[in-house]
């Protein structure tokens, strides 16, 4: 090798940090989030990704401005249209290149200076994964009961440690990171990935703002969506469930009609439609519910097969740090 030659062979030296923000209509906050995240002392320093998620109005020019003015490494992932937030975190997490990831939304509820103390938390405590939790959420009151629903069937269909929040302001390691980006399914769920890499898992209370702008982006059908990426995706739970009431209808069936060829036998009643009629419905319903279960899995089982896309990457600008000087 010729001496005279200065070759820096070295791989780039990786933040201890990203911040990964997925953003959908978040141009009123999410200039205030950067800036504040940006100005936070990370030892080993910190990179910021945004993740725009096909939002419509002008986040995504919001997020190019951030390139040039922002103190840390920014990158900002521009997906072809709007894919939903765990998909779009998903996009996110590939671009992140930190010893840890911390995601969290746009809308300011969560401090930015809680950022700093989650992963001081998570280098102190060893755990893969620390997710956050709230002394009092300030959501609306519909959300925060779907929130709860949404935790307790997670439970025991994602066998989720007892008492742990789901929250997206979460932080993970690297090497959850790297397992979660595997999945390649059109249909993720973030903390159901993260449950299936590992159980050391902490948590760490932190506090939980009014929302600074506008109004949450999750509407029911959306929560609905996510809740059966939960509920079906991650478990074969729903259809043991589906094989125990068929069990247990089948039970209750042959014991009525026993019932009704003894009272036939011995005291003869008049004919009836009434309970004739409610059985039938009774029994249909729950059919028509069985039957739905196993759409949705043989549903996704086909949107899979079929190659549909988890999202889109439409391009990915990269900035801040030295460029801003």
């Amino acid at each position: 090798m010729n001496p005279d030659l200065n070759l820096d062979l070295s791989p780039a030296l990786s933040p201890a940090l990203s911040v990964v923000v997925p953003v959908y209509n978040g141009a009123a906050t999410v200039g205030a989030l950067v800036e504040a995240i940006g100005a936070l002392d990370i030892p080993g320093g910190h990179e910021i990704v945004l993740v725009n998620d096909g939002s419509a109005d002008n986040s995504l020019d919001v997020c190019r401005s951030l390139l040039k003015t922002c103190p840390v490494p920014i990158t900002v992932v521009n997906l072809s249209r709007n894919f939903g937030e765990h998909n779009a975190v998903l996009a996110g997490l590939r671009e992140a290149r930190g010893a840890h990831a911390v995601t969290m939304d746009d809308d300011l509820q969560n401090p930015a200076s809680e950022v700093a103390r989650l992963l001081a938390f998570a280098q102190q405590s060893g755990a893969e994964v620390v997710y956050t939790y709230y002394a009092k959420k300030e959501h609306a009151a519909w959300r925060n009961l779907g929130s709860h629903v949404t935790n307790r069937v997670a439970d025991w269909v994602l066998d989720k440690p007892a008492g742990l929040y789901l929250s997206s302001f979460r932080c993970l390691s690297a090497f959850v990171v790297r397992e979660v980006c595997r999945y390649a399914g059109p249909f993720p769920y973030i903390d159901g990935l993260i449950l299936q890499v590992t159980q050391k898992v902490g948590r760490l209370e932190v506090a939980h703002l009014p929302r600074a702008a506008g109004q949450s982006n999750y509407t029911v059908r959306r929560l609905l969506r996510l809740f059966l990426s939960m509920f079906v995706n991650f478990s074969v739970m729903p259809l043991r469930i589906s094989t125990l009431a068929g069990l247990g209808l089948s039970f209750f069936g042959a014991l009525a009609a026993l019932m009704v060829v003894v009272e036939a036998v011995l005291f003869r009643p008049p004919a009836g439609w009434a309970s004739v009629t409610v059985a039938v419905l009774l029994l249909s319903g729950v059919q028509l519910v069985l039957l739905g279960v196993i759409g949705e899995y043989l549903g996704r089982l086909y949107l899979t097969v079929n190659g549909k896309p988890q999202s889109i990457v439409h391009e990915v600008e990269r900035g801040g740090g030295a460029d801003t000087k």
